[in-house]
């Protein structure tokens, strides 16, 4: 009995450390990293974007670019985002956003349930909503998180992962360039 402890302590012991050794970053491990992201400096002004949406098995089934016209006053921005596909539809999303204390912000837009939430760290943010997202007549709700890595002074680039019920419908790459 006293051997099957051990082993039983054995295995869940490695499955902690291999649970530890998968889990996902945090935005605070970029915490040393530059040049700092300070959101409220970088979209301020006109930003020009390219990206592309990839199906989970990578698939790329959409292509676009976006011209952001961003101000902030104070602690309160907006990013007013014009989309542009590759099939030629166009998209508009206004974020207005909130800078709080230690790097946190939180937003809304007219597709957004609820309020998004973020963190910067370093050159690292963190952006976590779910959109409304029309396809084919049906409007889902899905869940991005989205991280953003400031490059330098001008460019920026952007992973995100798109889900649905916790299983991934695929992922968002963009790149902006501000002007």
């Amino acid at each position: 009995m006293n051997t099957r402890r051990h082993v039983l302590f054995a295995l869940l012991a490695g499955s902690a450390v291999l649970v530890a050794g998968c889990a996902n970053p945090q935005v605070s491990d970029y915490a040393q990293q530059q040049p700092t992201l300070e959101l409220d400096r970088y979209f301020n002004g006109r930003i020009r974007a390219h990206g592309m949406f990839q199906k989970r098995g990578g698939e790329v089934v959409r292509r676009f670019t976006v011209v952001m016209d961003c101000h902030w006053q104070g602690n309160q921005g907006v990013l007013d985002e014009a989309f542009t596909y590759s099939d030629g539809t166009t998209e508009r999303r206004v974020w207005r956003l909130t800078k709080h204390a230690d790097g946190r912000y939180t937003g809304r837009a007219d597709d957004v349930v609820g309020e998004a939430q973020g963190q910067t760290s370093g050159n690292a943010f963190r952006w976590n909503y779910t959109l409304r997202l029309p396809v084919d007549g049906t409007t889902y709700e899905v869940q991005f998180d989205d991280w953003m890595f400031l490059i330098d002074e001008r460019v920026m680039l952007n992973r995100a992962t798109m889900s649905k019920f916790g299983v991934s419908l695929g992922e968002v790459l963009l790149s902006f360039r501000k002007e």
